[in-house]
């Protein structure tokens, strides 16, 4: 595609890893996902967690219900998996349509602590999702002290997926916001059931994004921004055109305050501009011809869903995005507030 194209028309695309919260703030985020997206995955990661079927249908109700009138959006709900989720729930929360379980590992990020310490504990309930053809999506770092935090990832690989990959050979796993060079060369030779997300903010941003003038913690997020010859490594995935490599934004919005703070919240808002931010590593990439692929079309197939059928557009257009929204009670500040955009969705 030529690099002076100056409008971009996608068929509609599609989030596979996004977090809206709960409650007032959900007026707020969920409009900005519906605005670009005609489905997300929600993750199930609330106080306290969505563990049953019961709970998902009624978080799905109250996310319908923060979509604006005339907007099309489907939420797709996950459970949260834990060392005592029973089997007998998977059948359940197929009827219910619940497309995924999600893996947190105990401590690794966002209201993780009541996340798995143990997958041999899961075993039962993994069988029964791989018979009912649930997904298993992975936050794929380990969490013990004695590991580096930029390695918690690469480590994850050897200690627990590649054996529960051996382990459930027809499971689908979708290992979530991979930051690694070892995660993208993984994921390309491990087979038809494996995929993985990438988020804009680790196809844009290096370690460098969360220190440069001093600590900016908007941009800090887990897994962590890693090393520029990750970033490039994530890049080359994106745009390779594999179909194992498909848009997830793992958004995460956080009260202001709470970011700011001496023990600050991981997580990066860009649910504001997502399209925009995958437009312009893309664009930067020379590869904008690979983004329909990767934002609409590759997630559906994973997930054994139909593409949707509606567009979007995109224009070549300097904008600045705002510097706050309204997050409750409270303010919510976008990863990339400030910041000149090159590409803007049309209404």
């Amino acid at each position: 595609m030529p690099p002076s194209i100056d409008t971009l028309t996608l068929t509609r695309p599609d989030d596979w890893h996004l977090h809206v919260r709960d409650g007032e703030a959900l007026n707020t985020v969920v409009p900005h996902t519906a605005a670009q997206f005609g489905r997300a995955v929600i993750m199930p990661n609330l106080k306290p967690p969505v563990t049953t079927a019961a709970q998902a249908l009624a978080y799905r109700s109250r996310i319908a219900a923060a979509v604006p009138r005339g907007m099309s959006f489907e939420p797709l709900m996950t459970l949260y998996l834990t060392d005592n989720l029973p089997p007998a729930e998977i059948a359940r929360a197929k009827d219910a349509g619940v497309v995924a379980l999600k893996l947190y590992p105990a401590g690794a990020t966002t209201n993780s602590d009541a996340g798995v310490t143990n997958l041999r504990k899961t075993y039962r309930t993994l069988e029964a999702m791989q018979r009912a053809g649930l997904l298993l999506l992975v936050h794929g770092e380990v969490t013990s002290p004695d590991i580096d935090l930029f390695d918690r990832e690469a480590v994850f690989i050897d200690q627990q997926l590649i054996p529960l990959r051996r382990d459930f050979p027809e499971l689908k796993i979708v290992f979530e916001h991979i930051t690694t060079r070892e995660a993208a060369q993984y994921v390309e030779s491990a087979g038809a059931f494996t995929a993985a997300t990438i988020t804009a903010h680790h196809l844009l941003y290096n370690r460098n994004a969360i220190f440069l003038g001093g600590v900016r913690p908007h941009f800090y997020c887990l897994p962590v921004l890693k090393r520029e010859l990750h970033r490039q490594a994530l890049v080359s995935a994106a745009i390779s055109g594999a179909p194992q490599f498909f848009l997830g934004t793992d958004s995460a919005p956080h009260p202001a305050h709470l970011k700011e703070h001496a023990s600050g919240c991981a997580g990066c808002y860009t649910a504001h501009a997502a399209m925009e931010l995958y437009a312009q590593a893309f664009d930067a990439a020379g590869a904008l011809d690979k983004l329909e692929g990767f934002a609409s079309f590759f997630g559906a197939d994973f997930y054994g869903l139909p593409r949707n059928s509606g567009q979007i557009t995109l224009r070549r257009e300097t904008w600045t995005p705002p510097a706050s929204f309204a997050f409750g009670a409270a303010e919510l500040k976008p990863l990339a507030s400030g910041e000149a955009l090159q590409w803007r969705l049309q209404n």
